[in-house]
């Protein structure tokens, strides 16, 4: 979404932190920001220097705060972890997000993303991905000598950035990290750690039960360790 505001004089420059609008128009949407942005910030979790967002305006340009985007999904190198309101460019050491994501939905349209790509090419993107879920399909560009050129096989193609998979073979579209392991929803991420939880019960209960055996037989347990 892009916000068009003007500056209340010419001596004070107020940037919005919000037009408004909702983040996304459906939940197929808003639950795809949610997997990118969340497991990317899982990826970078250790690194205090990689800043990622969701739904965050990008003021590119001081003192002109018709000049903004807020891309569904921007992951920044350099910048450290924290809140934020807005990303104000020149309060960062004049440093662009590198890679950006958006998730369409129907509202959206090719003027619309027309203009999105405008903006990221002018600003200095260097890498932007869009996914539309209803028909599966993925584009991306990255920055060339002259600007940002469309990537002609993204199908199993590999963020050089990023280092993040992107696998179109099923249904949907697959994003897996440099280790190989897929990116997972919350509810994904739930299910494994309840799972993980109670394969560990189960293993702690054989092992006193293991324990209660060999002291019956007088056996320390301790003893063979």
């Amino acid at each position: 979404m892009v916000a068009q505001a003007e500056s209340l004089n010419p001596t004070e420059v107020i940037y919005p932190d919000s037009d408004g609008q909702p983040m996304a128009n459906n939940t197929e949407q808003f639950n795809w920001i949610l997997v990118i942005q969340q497991n990317l910030d899982w990826l970078y979790a250790n690194d205090p220097n990689v800043f990622v967002a969701g739904d965050l305006f990008w003021y590119p340009v001081e003192g002109r705060n018709n000049i903004v985007n807020a891309p569904d999904v921007m992951v920044v190198f350099g910048r450290p972890k924290g809140k934020r309101g807005s990303y104000q460019q020149w309060y960062e050491s004049g440093i662009a997000p590198q890679v950006v994501f958006e998730i369409l939905s129907p509202s959206n349209s090719q003027d619309e993303m027309d203009r999105k790509l405008l903006f990221y090419d002018r600003y200095g993107v260097e890498e932007y991905y869009i996914y539309n879920p209803e028909k599966n399909q993925l584009r991306g560009w990255l920055r060339g000598e002259v600007g940002l050129d469309i990537i002609p096989a993204i199908a199993n193609f590999s963020s050089p950035r990023l280092g993040i998979r992107f696998d179109l073979s099923g249904e949907e579209l697959q994003i897996y990290r440099p280790d190989g392991t897929k990116f997972f929803s919350y509810i994904e991420i739930c299910q494994r750690l309840e799972q993980a939880e109670a394969a560990l019960a189960a293993e702690t209960r054989r092992a006193q039960i293991l324990a209660e055996r060999l002291r019956q037989m007088g056996v320390n347990p301790e003893d063979l360790m």
